[in-house]
């Protein structure tokens, strides 16, 4: 099997069901930025792994590496070629376990600086480029329509289910967040469906 097919070589590559795109075509940007994501993923996973203690991280870490790439495989597919791959129940499974991690860290009032426990600096890291693979899936809805909603929802959710673990990890591991000291209160209690 050759791995290189000189395709490319005139900035150009195809989306599933063969649309001829430019390699700066929103799609790729944003099935790129996908795959930037999952590799930061990998080595964040492989760093938990090192670390010890988590075994339910990197399983949750794999987990979201599959989901990612069907999310990326639905951004690359244009037209409707195929049924969508990624499915509503994938975000309600980050929404469980977003509402675990935060009933097991102290609550805060304040934005949290990125930091603490190296650990928690890559899922903050994650978080940050998860936000940018969002913009990238907004910035492609404004201009075409064809595309699966549920990749965006998961997206949303996943930035949040990054921040709770990265505090989870700071409190777990003895690191106090550092808080955002010009922050007004903008974590306030809510009860669900209010």
């Amino acid at each position: 099997m050759r791995i290189y097919t000189k395709y490319g070589d005139g900035g150009a590559t195809r989306l599933y069901g063969g649309v001829r795109v430019s390699k700066s075509d929103p799609r790729v940007e944003a099935y790129g930025t996908m795959d930037e994501l999952n590799s930061l993923l990998g080595l964040v996973i492989a760093l938990v792994r090192e670390q010890g203690g988590f075994p339910s991280l990197i399983e949750e870490g794999s987990l979201i590496q599959q989901e990612l790439f069907d999310c990326g495989s639905d951004l690359a597919t244009a037209n409707q070629s195929r049924p969508y791959k990624q499915l509503p129940h994938s975000e309600i499974w980050l929404e469980e376990k977003i509402d675990d991690y935060l009933a097991q860290t102290p609550s805060v009032q304040q934005f949290v600086l990125p930091g603490g426990h190296i650990l928690s600096a890559y899922y903050h890291q994650l978080r940050t480029l998860t936000r940018r693979l969002e913009r990238r899936i907004v910035a492609l809805m404004e201009i075409d329509s064809d595309i699966n909603r549920v990749n965006l929802h998961y997206v949303n959710r996943l930035s949040d289910y990054f921040f709770v673990v990265a505090r989870y990890l700071n409190h777990k591991l003895g690191e106090a967040d550092q808080l955002y000291e010009r922050s007004p209160s903008v974590f306030k209690n809510k009860k669900r469906g209010s």
